[in-house]
């Protein structure tokens, strides 16, 4: 690919990165600010109270969806981009200035809730406009390659807010960090966002979207993506047992390791973030695989593999009672999840044409979120809560097996021409009769 490709790439990944970072930094600090937004008791139910909030961003996932995906289509790939990121930045500060339950009651748990749905717009738009961004500016031939560094960007943004929290964790007291300290990674997601906003402004606009940026009024709208419904309805199945899973091995598996498992907070933290890294480094790997075979393949490997071995691996990972057998497990859950991971969005993004495509990945996509994605976490710990844990490691694994009839019976997208891609075109990306 040429130096443009790369740049588009590099501008649209970095803004991906922090994005997410925010987003997930939430979910791994929960077990330090739990307690600060609501009252003593049990922690399991703290932790569901925090949970709760987590799942609410996803509920505005949709409405981000909506409003930014509509944005993408009609002013362009670069004005919704750079719009998530200044949402994101708001929603930063809000939590690292949140009060605590001791200082204003239940006013700390509502500026919590403000920021996690000011982040639900963000994200809602950010992963359409990004997955939009990255499959248009990819060269022929490398857009599961391209659009895989969506997910490297991702699992970039989890892995620095792991890292910060094992600094914090080696530096500062625990007493520390549940008082004050977990505020320190929002003030660096609200610096980073800063900084993309920046990248962001000078960044260039995809020339698919310039050459196809076509269909006047209707561009971006619900009438629009009406006409592609049956695409719209296979994204939301696509995506049902990939986000299950991956929300499952990604934000819920540190709380899962301490809280399930009992391993110290410190080992289940290194745990993930070295998990993630491998899992970070395959993803341009399976995405440049699924350039030469096909997208279909991989996604069929991956429901497969998440409705056999979900349950095993979840029921052992509860055993692990130390770091290895612990990473293990989890690389194995990873390796199965990149099948889906590293080209679901160039898979969403190849069945739209140019006028509706970041609105036809975004709310369709935003939507199974909001239902299996921004859920998996409180489902987790509401089988818990009522003493059947492993009843969830069925949830997951009959998501995927859903998902799994959807990649069986769909067409591939890989050989698709996204400049001569018409609406007559896409029509004929359904599911095979």
């Amino acid at each position: 690919m040429g130096r443009q490709h790369w740049k588009k790439i590099w501008i649209g990944s970095a803004g991906n990165m922090v994005e997410w970072y925010d987003w997930f930094v939430y979910a791994s600090f929960a077990t330090y600010f739990a307690g600060a937004f609501f009252p003593d008791g049990n922690p399991t139910a703290q932790l569901m109270n925090t949970a709760g909030i987590f799942a609410v961003g996803f509920f505005m996932r949709p409405v981000g969806g909506w409003l930014l995906g509509r944005v993408g289509d009609r002013r362009g790939r670069k004005a919704a981009l750079t719009l998530t990121v200044t949402l994101m930045s708001a929603s930063a500060v809000l939590i690292a200035v949140a009060p605590t339950y001791a200082v204003a009651g239940y006013g700390g748990a509502l500026v919590l809730l403000v920021a996690r749905l000011l982040q639900g717009l963000s994200v809602g738009g950010e992963y359409a406009a990004s997955a939009t961004y990255l499959t248009e500016a990819s060269a022929p031939g490398h857009r599961g390659f391209a659009s895989s560094f969506q997910y490297v960007s991702m699992t970039a943004g989890q892995i620095l807010g792991l890292g910060l929290q094992i600094l914090l964790q080696r530096t500062m007291s625990d007493e520390a960090l549940h008082s004050y300290g977990w505020r320190i990674p929002f003030v660096v997601g609200a610096l980073g966002a800063a900084v993309v906003f920046y990248l962001r402004r000078s960044m260039l606009e995809t020339e698919v979207y310039e050459a196809g940026a076509t269909g006047g009024e209707e561009r971006g709208t619900l009438r629009a993506l009406w006409r592609h419904k049956r695409e719209a309805f296979l994204v939301m199945a696509l995506t049902m047992g990939g986000t299950v899973a991956y929300y499952t091995y990604t934000t819920y598996l540190t709380k899962y390791l301490s809280n399930s498992a009992g391993l110290p907070k410190q080992t289940a933290t290194l745990v993930s973030f070295t998990a993630l890294i491998v899992f970070a480094c395959l993803q341009p790997l399976a995405g440049r695989l699924s350039d030469r075979i096909g997208r279909r393949p991989l996604l069929i490997t991956f429901a497969v593999g998440s409705t056999v071995l979900t349950v095993p691996i979840m029921t052992l990972l509860r055993r692990a009672d130390s770091f290895w057998p612990a990473l293990g497990l989890s690389l194995l859950a990873l390796v199965v999840v990149t099948g889906y991971t590293s080209i679901n969005a160039c898979v969403k993004a190849e069945l739209f044409p140019t006028g509706v495509r970041a609105l036809g990945v975004a709310l369709p996509y935003a939507l199974a979120n909001a239902l299996f994605g921004g859920t998996a976490e409180y489902v987790a710990l509401w089988f818990k809560d009522a003493g059947a844990e492993s009843g969830f490691f069925w949830y997951v694994a009959a998501c995927a097996a859903v998902s799994l009839v959807v990649y069986i019976t769909m067409r591939e997208t890989r050989d698709l021409d996204l400049t001569r891609m018409k609406d007559a075109e896409a029509s004929r990306l359904t599911p095979a009769s």
